[in-house]
């Protein structure tokens, strides 16, 4: 990818990073093994990270081409995938995570934004979070637009049932 994709949250501390993630050949190659996919022809990301409270928070947005198997012709086919980006991040230990309950749950509200993730470390690699994204992007059961189910029955249209029927039409 051009540029770096790691950081620290340190390296926040001149300002917001503006990031464009351009994946060549074989980064694409290898994030379309790991997905499970045919084939990644296209993928851009456009980033940015800015310091958050005593953390981070990572914006933006991903567009590309994903090449699938479809779930009903088994005919690999190409569709475009998209998606937005708006995750925080910050260090374990950090006083900004939600409160845990007594019985060690977290309480969320529906209405509020999500709550930070937690960085193993200081470290933010940025690769990792698009990957993420693009996983939970990806069509888990594709189609091609153009595929059609179209079932025959065949010719034998007997019930598992008949065996039953037929023991029940001996009863005297």
């Amino acid at each position: 990818m051009t540029g770096s994709t790691k950081f620290r949250l340190g390296d926040l501390a001149a300002g917001p990073l503006s990031l464009h993630l351009v994946p060549g050949e074989v980064e694409r190659a290898g994030l379309a093994l790991r997905l499970g996919l045919e084939g990644l022809p296209k993928l851009v990301a456009h980033l940015e990270v800015r310091p958050w409270l005593d953390g981070c928070e990572v914006r933006g947005r991903f567009e590309g081409e994903v090449i699938q198997v479809c779930g009903l012709s088994l005919e690999a086919f190409s569709q475009p995938i998209s998606g937005d980006i708006d995750l925080r991040l910050v260090p374990e230990g950090s006083p900004n995570l939600p409160a845990e309950a007594g019985d060690g749950e977290v309480e969320i509200s529906l209405e509020s934004p999500d709550p930070p993730d937690v960085l193993d470390g200081d470290a933010v690699d940025v690769e990792a979070i698009l990957e993420e994204h693009l996983a939970l992007a990806i069509d888990p059961f594709p189609r091609r637009p153009d595929a059609v189910f179209d079932w025959n029955s065949g010719p034998d249209t007997t019930s598992p049932f008949a065996a039953l029927n037929a023991l029940k039409d001996r009863r005297p």
